[in-house]
């Protein structure tokens, strides 16, 4: 295909080439820096090349973006000189021009580099790549880093070895350097149909995404421009087809109830982690292939571009089997809200769906599915029934995140008993904390606007829980409060101590019937954002339920179970006290627990 061609069909071309074969004269052009690769830069190239040598492995550089300049062919047309405008890859394929040139110096090779680097506003830099004299080095800045690059590539042929083991390295390492390390060529396709500036305008746009705004070319572009040009080699080009299912695609996981349950991000974290959606099924596929211990850059494209190579039309099968399978488990709420808890506690998506297809490749019924999934969150819970009122508040290394998990889960399955979908969309993406839901004592208060907070909010606790019998003292204390309140005021305040508060604090908790001793227990705890969980910190109940109800009338996302805890949803009737949290509300909230939680406490 010409790249003509491949101009009328709208995409750019990309394969894996090796360092051997890159051929042409590159152009540099007047919106990029000159070369600025440090000695570390220079190292570190040298040491992964030789690496991956030493395990007789191949080895891939990262892109080379480059756009024809004229009308020149792809790399089917054999075209020998090519010319190229060099969008992004200065540094790389200037230091391996600087390798070639020091060996070709050294008489261990006769030619230098298979190309040439020209440039548009440093012509001088082309003149010193071919002498690099040490003693100009100091007289530009192009030229220094240029000389001091020689010099590292110079040191790491030659340091520590005698000349036979210099000559010995060189053959070695320019034998793996040609053949088995290589880049990745994404070439632009140009647009003749654009004027010269519109040409410039649009390549400067790309460099500024690729450089100054440090965003690297995905695996998923890299894969569709991979894709796309197999697709375009064959007999029967399908690629506006896939190209129109890719989007599809995207725009299904961009629905943010679906990207939540599979990915565990919400819409705006999303984005940085996957700026394409599409990733996310990429790198499941990936996965299954090849999971390696550390995640490298580029990983998902260097493992799938063979099965693109061999056959692009069963690859593409896959990702779109793959997108099936997420929409229809979308459409089944008991198999969405148990995917998504995992999904939500760092579960990987790739081992969700290795379990939804057996070792006899035999899907699992949805019944089997589910039963596999309840599994899965028992053994990542790992909670015993006689041991959850054991787990603790304060015990931050296991009790406090455990408190965490089976809270949320609560809430899963209570979303799940009732058919609906949780709302993963409004609950991934916060910082999730627990709330005592019992009131705790105000000892720990010691600033004047925590005590100004406390006496507002208990007092219209005490107001919703006045009766004929208490009034009288409830309106002394009250105006005691009012007092307080105007001493914390007034110009010295430093005269209302803590002692006067903690003393105040007490006499309302009494009036409100409540006992200072804590409980850290499950008994006691809710699921709260920690935003709104700070406002809350140390008040009574009746004063964390009307909060509660306030954050839900505004419309702000409450869990489920949280606002059934404190509507007293869970309790008897005839135990029914609305204003307080008594022990057997806690006994009635402890039996609903472990019977929404029975399939997963082991």
């Amino acid at each position: 295909m010409t790249q003509q061609d491949t101009n009328k069909a709208g995409g750019h071309v990309l394969f894996h080439k090796s360092i051997g074969s890159i051929r042409g004269n590159f152009f540099v052009p007047a919106y990029q820096r000159g070369y600025r690769w440090t000695k570390d830069d220079v190292q570190r190239l040298l040491d992964d090349v030789w690496e991956s040598k030493q395990e007789n492995r191949d080895y891939s550089l990262q892109p080379v973006v480059v756009k024809p300049i004229g009308d020149y062919a792809t790399e089917a047309d054999n075209t020998d000189q090519p010319e190229w405008e060099l969008i992004d890859g200065q540094q790389r394929l200037t230091t391996l021009y600087l390798i070639f040139k020091f060996m070709k110096d050294k008489k261990w090779r006769i030619n230098t580099a298979p190309y040439t680097l020209r440039y548009a506003t440093r012509p001088n830099s082309a003149n010193y790549l071919q002498t690099l004299d040490p003693l100009l080095a100091s007289t530009n800045i192009d030229f220094f880093h240029l000389r001091q690059a020689y010099e590292k590539i110079e040191q790491w042929f030659t340091d520590g070895l005698d000349a036979f083991d210099q000559e010995e390295r060189a053959n070695d390492f320019f034998g793996h350097l040609t053949k088995k390390v290589k880049i990745i060529w994404y070439q632009v396709a140009s647009a003749p149909h654009l004027s010269p500036m519109e040409n410039t305008a649009e390549s400067i746009a790309l460099f500024t995404r690729l450089n100054v705004g440090r965003i690297p070319l995905t695996d998923a572009e890299l894969i569709k421009a991979a894709l796309l040009s197999a697709v375009r080699k064959h007999p029967t080009d399908r690629s506006h087809e896939i190209a129109a299912q890719w989007d599809g695609i995207e725009r299904d996981l961009h629905q943010s109830d679906i990207w939540a349950f599979v990915s565990g991000l919400d819409v705006n974290s999303g984005d940085e982690k996957y700026p394409t959606r599409i990733s996310l099924l990429l790198n499941t596929l990936a996965d299954e292939k090849e999971k390696p211990t550390t995640y490298k850059r580029y990983h998902t494209f260097d493992t799938l571009r063979s099965n693109i190579e061999q056959d692009f039309s069963e690859f593409w099968k896959r990702v779109v089997a793959l997108h099936a399978q997420i929409m229809g488990w979308y459409e089944q709420s008991r198999i969405y809200n148990k995917i998504g808890f995992l999904v939500a506690c760092k579960v990987p998506f790739s081992e969700i769906v290795k379990m939804a297809t057996n070792p006899a490749d035999r899907k699992p019924k949805k019944s089997e599915f589910e039963v596999l999934l309840e599994k899965r969150i028992r053994e990542h819970i790992k909670v015993k029934d006689a041991d959850l009122e054991d787990l603790s508040y304060e015990e931050k290394k296991r009790g406090y995140p455990k408190l965490l998990e089976l809270l949320m889960l609560l809430n899963v399955e209570t979303s799940t008993r009732a058919y609906q979908w949780f709302p993963f969309s409004r609950h991934v993406g916060q910082t999730w904390s627990l709330e005592h839901i019992h009131a705790q004592n105000a000892q720990d208060l010691n600033k004047t606007e925590q005590w100004l907070s406390w006496l507002k909010h208990h007092k219209s606790a005490l107001e919703a829980v006045i009766s004929e019998e208490n009034s009288i003292n409830i309106n002394k204390i009250q105006h005691d409060m009012d007092a307080a309140v105007a001493a914390i005021k007034a110009e010295k305040a430093g005269n209302y101590t803590s002692e006067k508060f903690s003393e105040l604090s007490a006499r309302v908790l009494e009036m409100l019937n409540i006992d200072d001793e804590p409980d850290h227990s499950i008994r006691n705890m809710a699921l709260l954002s920690s935003k709104d969980n700070s406002r809350l910190s140390n008040s009574v109940f009746e004063v964390k339920r009307q909060m509660i109800l306030e954050l839900d009338r505004v419309g702000k996302y409450v869990p489920m179970c949280t606002r059934n805890v404190f509507l007293k949803y869970y309790s008897d009737a005839d135990a029914q006290q609305p204003h307080f949290w008594s022990d057997k509300d806690k006994a009635s909230y402890i039996k609903t627990i472990r019977d929404l939680l029975k399939n997963y406490l082991s």
